[in-house]
């Protein structure tokens, strides 16, 4: 029988350390999430971590979009990493939106429940606008805070910092969105996630559990014009901080130790 003092006991019972958030080692590619003009001629390439690309051609269809993703992987990019609610970490890339068409770019933090879609840090044209939405994301507008657009075919560094704290109302996870334009840098600042939905099984107070991260292209079509559009990815990093330590209850360490 094992035996242990309640002063280590209290200790213990405070937190207990959790292992640390997984670095992604490439990227799984989700081609036509929406696929309005299947006869379209896409090009994708992945050099990860330098280049992503995706180059869709002969937009002509009448109808929508089309809808291209990537999301870090830790399995040599068979499947998307699933980070967790208490997961700490940092990711960016430098985006340029092209083509003779019109889209929207950016990079991702989507939620378990819509993984290739919401939760999008998004830049587009024709507009120019710059904002953060979707998901379990707090919304902000670049373009509302601080005047700026994004221009077609100008590269614009965008990054996500993802901070868990304790996850709780008293502490909950924050977000810091950065744009950099040239030598111009606007933030955020550090904005709280809300409590989300307390029925759910996959926590409260962050992204929850089981969520995405990546990039995001949608490519409007030429109804009639046999436009081109294209979304790259260039210098992409990703930053794994320590996971914070969990809280587990006086009777699951006593039993622990039994």
């Amino acid at each position: 029988m094992k035996r242990i003092g309640y002063s280590l006991l209290a200790v213990l019972a405070f937190a207990v350390p959790a292992s640390a958030t997984v670095a992604p080692n490439g990227v799984h590619i989700t081609e036509r999430v929406y696929n309005d003009c299947p006869s379209s001629t896409l090009i994708t390439t992945n050099n990860w971590p330098a280049l992503i690309q995706f180059n869709d051609t002969n937009l002509s269809c009448f109808g929508f979009a089309n809808r291209h993703v990537w999301s870090f992987s830790t399995d040599g990019g068979a499947s998307d990493e699933l980070f967790k609610n208490r997961d700490e970490f940092s990711f960016g890339a430098t985006v340029t939106l092209g083509g003779t068409g019109v889209g929207e770019s950016g990079l991702r933090l989507s939620p378990w429940w819509s993984p290739n879609n919401d939760g999008q840090f998004n830049i587009r044209t024709p507009d120019g606008e710059i904002a953060c939405f979707g998901g379990r994301l707090p919304f902000y507008s670049f373009t509302a805070a601080h005047g700026i657009l994004y221009a077609k075919n100008t590269p614009i560094r965008l990054s996500i910092d993802y901070r868990p704290n304790d996850v709780s109302a008293i502490n909950p996870a924050t977000i810091v969105y950065t744009v950099q334009i040239g030598a111009n840098v606007y933030s955020s600042g550090p904005l709280a996630f809300d409590h989300g939905n307390p029925a759910e099984p996959y926590g409260v107070w962050g992204i929850l559990n089981d969520a995405h991260a990546g990039g995001h292209a949608q490519f409007r079509l030429g109804n009639g014009e046999p436009v081109n559009v294209s979304a790259t990815w260039e210098n992409i990093t990703f930053e794994a901080g320590p996971t914070p330590a969990q809280p587990a209850s006086w009777g699951k360490i006593k039993a622990d130790y039994r």
